[in-house]
């Protein structure tokens, strides 16, 4: 996916993207995704102001992930807004009063696809639940509460009081 500045200023309506892209390598560290599906990319290419592009859009797809309580898997859609603005910069260096907004490109090309990986990398949730009140798992056997109650005894003690526990309990002489 290139944009070419003049191609884009020359045109007489938006130029148009519509790819699909294969970004599980991107997620390939991450325990918590079981699988991803292929980026799909609808972006449009508008001329903005001298030298200036606008790239909107949306990249739509899923990802399966784990939920962060009971580890049930959750198949999550990702509809992600992209915008950018991209700047040709003729002169070698950016202008003094640079603008965070703007991304300056030293070619008359730019290259989206690592742009495109980047908003889906950022947008991707740091942890899912399968459902809001999802109880989780015990944290002595590994049952999953949602799906029944285990025999354990999970009574938080405060450690303060930890030493007071045997107390009162009868003991046999």
């Amino acid at each position: 996916m290139k944009i070419h500045f003049r191609k884009v200023a020359n045109a007489d309506a938006p130029v148009h993207f519509h790819e699909t892209l294969d970004v599980s390598g991107f997620v390939k560290g991450r325990k918590d995704i079981v699988a991803v599906a292929p980026l799909s990319v609808d972006l449009n290419a508008l001329p903005a102001d001298t030298d200036q592009v606008n790239v909107v859009g949306k990249l739509t797809g899923s990802v399966d992930m784990l939920c962060s309580r009971c580890l049930t898997e959750v198949k999550t859609k990702l509809d992600i807004p992209f915008a950018e603005t991209y700047q040709w910069l003729k002169q070698p260096e950016p202008p003094e009063d640079e603008d965070e907004d703007i991304i300056y490109i030293k070619d008359e090309t730019v290259e989206l696809t690592p742009f495109v990986e980047e908003h889906f990398v950022l947008h991707l949730p740091d942890s899912v639940l399968c459902k809001a009140d999802c109880l989780g798992l015990c944290h002595t056997c590994g049952q999953n509460l949602n799906e029944g109650t285990c025999s354990c005894d999970n009574t938080v003690i405060d450690p303060r009081f930890a030493a007071l526990k045997g107390l009162f309990t009868k003991q046999d002489d």
